[in-house]
């Protein structure tokens, strides 16, 4: 971690003991975004005049002596899909283009409870759905660390806003890896908590048995701190559990991390990896062994199926999550206005408003749920699903952790894998699984995820924070 990157910590010590006010704070990141992000594009939207009203009650809140969260006037940028009441929320779609939510997502409730101001919403492939931010309608988000490369997707912006000093955290989603792969393409932290851990209420769904909210901080402390924030259970969402997080997600112990058990999959560990991505993991997996980490080679033998399964589940059920969106209710397209009846107006705004990569896997979900075809491949994937979660509750008999890869390659070029849909699924090959099977899985720098135990974000989190330590 570099000593000068403004963490949530430092945030607050800064603003507690009136270092600066958190107006000072939020007009330098808005400096800050208006110098650099014509450049990288990271946001779609800002609202200065609401976090400005934040600021200043934060403000008035730390003249009145009154104890503040770790949270409070923490400038945050959130992903497109969440729901922010009355500012725009538009999946980065045309079909969305001018709808403004009209209530908080449940994670955005809890942040707001914390106090902290949120800056605008954040670039991303359309209804989350590509692994480069290369398929949003409005625009292309570049990497902040090389403008000419992807900053993965779907969560690019909220990633590219991180990692461009352009808000001290952020909100994404992650369905097969869409925040893990931009977390990592960036060169900063990202949480996909277990399914289930952190409420959907209030996000546009893509797959509704895989998706999930979780942070992109500069730090896994910082990711520890916005997920215990946003963690819990949600009467709005029946998927939601009730689970409690303590203070062991900020505040790991050292021999419990000593006693843990590493393992290694045979399956992620294959020919085609980036030599410096082989590279960076090998460094990672001695500077563990170092700490008296303890490994242990597993087998997770149904991983070679995951690919097909994860893209038969999540298409199927984007093609039903979408099927909502006829451009009547929400927004209209343009080229719709002339429309001879109601049919020709769905079947206009439809084709229009929906981009090539979203009309592709509408199809592919619509293909594999019709008749006849339902058997031979939803059904199906679902019992490989199940065979998926099976591998990983055998091999967390024996380990307490599982690590492995994120992605099998670095940041690729702008444009470079937009024409073979195929090369670019492969980019989530290493980060789907754990959605199949619905647990926590966290990246962070170099090129390395953890994955855990079902609702033992603890675990992971806080061998990230001992790696980080060993790492300053």
């Amino acid at each position: 971690m570099k000593s000068d990157i403004l963490t949530i910590k430092k945030f607050h010590e800064g603003l507690t003991n009136k270092v600066f006010s958190a107006r000072e704070a939020l007009a330098e990141f808005y400096k800050i975004i208006d110098a650099k992000d014509g450049e990288i594009g990271a946001y779609l939207s800002t609202d200065r005049d609401a976090s400005q009203t934040q600021a200043e009650e934060i403000d008035r809140m730390v003249n009145r002596g009154e104890k503040l969260s770790a949270l409070a006037g923490i400038p945050l940028a959130i992903k497109d899909n969440i729901m922010v009441k009355g500012q725009p929320c538009t999946a980065s779609s045309k079909l969305l283009e001018k709808y403004k939510a009209i209530y908080d997502a449940t994670v955005i409730k809890k942040l707001r409870s914390e106090g902290s101001i949120f800056i605008g919403k954040t670039n991303m492939d359309e209804f989350a759905m590509g692994s480069s931010t290369e398929t949003s309608a409005f625009k292309i988000t570049k990497n902040p660390r090389d403008l000419t490369k992807v900053p993965g997707g779907s969560s690019g912006g909220s990633a590219a806003a991180v990692a461009g000093g352009m808000a001290v955290a952020a909100l994404g989603s992650d369905t097969g890896g869409s925040i893990r792969e931009p977390a990592d393409f960036c060169g900063i932290v990202g949480l996909k908590p277990t399914y289930g851990a952190v409420s959907r209420y209030g996000l546009i769904p893509m797959s509704s048995s895989l998706d999930q909210i979780g942070p992109l901080t500069n730090t896994v402390e910082d990711a520890a701190i916005v997920f215990r924030a946003i963690a819990g259970e949600d009467p709005r969402d029946s998927t939601s559990a009730s689970v409690i997080y303590g203070e062991e997600l900020t505040n790991p112990k050292v021999e419990h991390m000593r006693e843990m058990t590493i393992g290694l999959p045979k399956e992620y560990f294959i020919s085609g990896i980036d030599k410096g991505v082989q590279a960076n993991i090998a460094a990672v997996i001695a500077d563990f062994k170092g700490l008296r980490v303890r490994f242990k080679e597993i087998s997770l033998p149904h991983t070679k199926y995951a690919l097909s399964t994860y893209y038969i589940i999540m298409a199927a059920e984007a093609s039903s999550n979408l099927a909502r969106l006829e451009g009547i209710r929400y927004a209209r397209v343009p080229e719709a206005e002339n429309a001879v009846d109601l049919m020709d107006r769905y079947v206009k705004n439809r084709s229009h408003g929906f981009g090539a990569e979203v009309k592709r896997r509408i199809i592919l979900g619509t293909f594999v749920l019709s008749s006849g075809h339902y058997d031979a491949y939803y059904a199906k994937a679902q019992k490989v699903r199940a065979l998926i979660r099976r591998d990983f509750d055998e091999a967390f008999k024996d380990v307490d952790v599982i690590l492995t890869p994120v992605s099998p390659t670095p940041p690729f070029k702008i444009g470079e894998k937009m024409n073979n849909p195929l090369t670019m699924y492969l980019s989530d090959i290493f980060t789907m699984t754990a959605n199949l099977a619905g647990l926590p899985a966290l990246a962070m720098p170099p090129n390395f995820q953890l994955i855990g135990k079902p609702f033992h974000e603890a675990d992971i989190l806080g061998l990230g924070q001992y790696f980080e330590r060993i790492r300053r």
